[in-house]
């Protein structure tokens, strides 16, 4: 009997976007970066399911650029995982964040309405705790002027690990 290996489907593997999908690890008060599977920036599930896997007693967060348009925070909790995405809006083309509006119950915005400006969805006190609170995030998801990179970047700074996520994005 011949054993197949299993490999993700091929349209989830042609479907790879530009981008970065990281991790943030928060253990004995320093923080550590580490690179997600690709797959995370076009399949929420994948980003959710490493995410759980990084058993950690402090804080774990992931941060999704997806092709430089919007981003994406997911947290784990103990009763599931904790979602905000940047604009709303890009559920009308990314799969990805039309799953985080799914398991956030928003209704997709109709494709007639979308919105000229970012329009944040979620828990935007997702990181209030570790020193961004919810009305900064939100202004921050807003600013036209900044790729998802930069916001995420400025997310970093402010949550302190600036350093070892620049340091995982850099080594692409």
């Amino acid at each position: 009997m011949a054993v197949q290996s299993v490999e993700a489907p091929a349209d989830v593997r042609e479907q790879a976007l530009p981008g970065y999908a990281v991790a943030a690890i928060r253990e004995d008060g320093r923080w550590r970066c580490t690179r997600l599977d690709p797959d995370a920036l076009v399949d929420l599930d994948t980003a959710i399911t490493e995410l759980r896997a990084l058993r950690s007693t402090g804080a774990v967060l992931g941060l999704l650029d997806v092709d430089d348009e919007f981003f994406v925070l997911l947290r784990p909790t103990p009763g599931g995982v904790a979602l905000m995405v940047s604009d709303a809006v890009a559920a009308l083309d990314y799969d990805v964040a039309a799953d985080v509006l799914d398991l956030l119950r928003v209704e997709l915005p109709p494709d007639d309405d979308a919105l000229d400006e970012p329009w944040p969805e979620g828990d935007l006190a997702i990181l209030a705790d570790l020193g961004l609170p919810a009305d900064e995030l939100e202004v921050l998801a807003g600013e036209v002027e900044l790729y998802p990179d930069e916001q995420l970047a400025a997310i970093g700074r402010r949550c302190g690990f600036a350093e070892a996520l620049a340091e995982v994005v850099d080594e692409r």
